[in-house]
């Protein structure tokens, strides 16, 4: 669910998954490539195969002093490590109009080399912590650097305070930020499952991101039962109630449905309905609510189901063995076991 008053992505949604996606939203002439070298005569046992490499930048493209060219690769390294497929070449760091703002080019593919390599721009701000790119959703603000995910992991470490389940360590926090209305949130949980049983290690954390429209009449009445069914019988009565709202989700679209869905909810996890929705009426419930959607906007994040995994994000419902190397390279990264 793409929210509409948020219109920042993370650099994942953006390129990080599929080079095909890339190359359909490139809009720029590809630099032709160098003419091939004459081949020799091919010798009596088998060569072994070449490997891919993209064409040399000129030297002459690079007319900005920062970012480094270290420093872009470092960012590209850590961000795209996972996928041991993607090559990638630091094209261009050029200066712009605006002071301070430097243009960054890069050209990608994949190792086999099987298609044209393709461009992808992004500009670095003058704090030299920031990125703007052009995302599905318009421009995106992206964090940058060599460790582009720091800040965003020390934020989430202070404020996700959502039921979790798994280790009582922050030392891999996986906090997924969901919609009980969300049909993609419904979907996404068979990931989350799977997750919890393959990171025993990891903390998991449930973040409440609600739309709360008149579309959809359930989401802020589930988050808020939710809320009060974590204070008052703890995470896991939560995560019982979670797996059964999203169960009955089609029973949300009415108001009757509604109280009907979430009651049934709070007596399987164990818990009277009056005394939750007695709860869920006050401000306190509310403000616990928004300080969540406070977090997400904080993180720029703009979609349900989103997983932020010590501060970087992918969506939850991205292919379960995607998922899983992200979060192994990003274990790696920060030095801690995952499972």
């Amino acid at each position: 669910m793409i929210r509409p008053y948020l219109r920042f992505a993370s650099a994942l949604t953006l390129v990080a998954f599929s080079l095909p996606v890339l190359q359909a939203a490139a809009q720029q002439d590809v630099p032709a490539a160098p003419a091939p070298a004459a081949v020799a005569p091919a010798p009596a046992a088998p060569a072994p195969a070449l490997s891919y490499s993209l064409p040399q930048p000129n030297p002459a493209n690079f007319t900005a002093a920062l970012p480094t060219k270290e420093t872009v690769n470092a960012f590209l390294q850590n961000s795209w490590g996972y996928d041991d497929s993607r090559v990638w070449e630091v094209w261009a760091i050029q200066k712009t109009t605006a002071e301070g703002v430097s243009r960054v080019t890069l050209l990608v593919n994949d190792k086999k080399g099987q298609q044209k390599p393709m461009p992808l721009d992004f500009y670095v701000m003058p704090d030299g912590k920031h990125i703007i790119s052009l995302g599905e959703s318009g421009m995106v603000l992206l964090p940058f650097g060599e460790n582009p995910y720091k800040e965003f992991r020390e934020m989430v470490e202070q404020r996700a305070d959502g039921p979790y389940r798994g280790s009582a360590s922050k030392d891999l926090e996986i906090v997924e930020f969901a919609d009980f209305e969300c049909p993609h949130c419904k979907e996404a949980q068979a990931n989350m499952e799977k997750l919890a049983v393959d990171f025993p290690k990891a903390r998991f954390v449930f973040q409440n991101f609600p739309l709360g429209n008149a579309q959809w009449k359930g989401s802020v009445p589930a988050a808020a039962y939710g809320v009060c069914v974590a204070k008052q019988g703890g995470s896991n009565a939560f995560f019982t109630y979670a797996s059964a709202v999203f169960e009955g989700q089609e029973g949300l679209v009415s108001d009757d449905g509604v109280t009907l869905t979430l009651n049934s909810a709070v007596t399987k996890a164990g818990l009277e309905p009056a005394k939750i929705a007695e709860c869920a009426a006050t401000p306190a419930t509310a403000a616990t609510i928004e300080a969540s959607r406070k977090l997400a906007g904080d993180l720029n994040v703009n979609k349900t189901p989103t997983l932020v995994i010590n501060g970087r994000q992918l969506p939850a419902n991205t292919p379960y063995d995607t998922i899983k190397q992200v979060i192994l390279y990003q274990a790696k990264i920060d030095g801690i076991a995952a499972q």
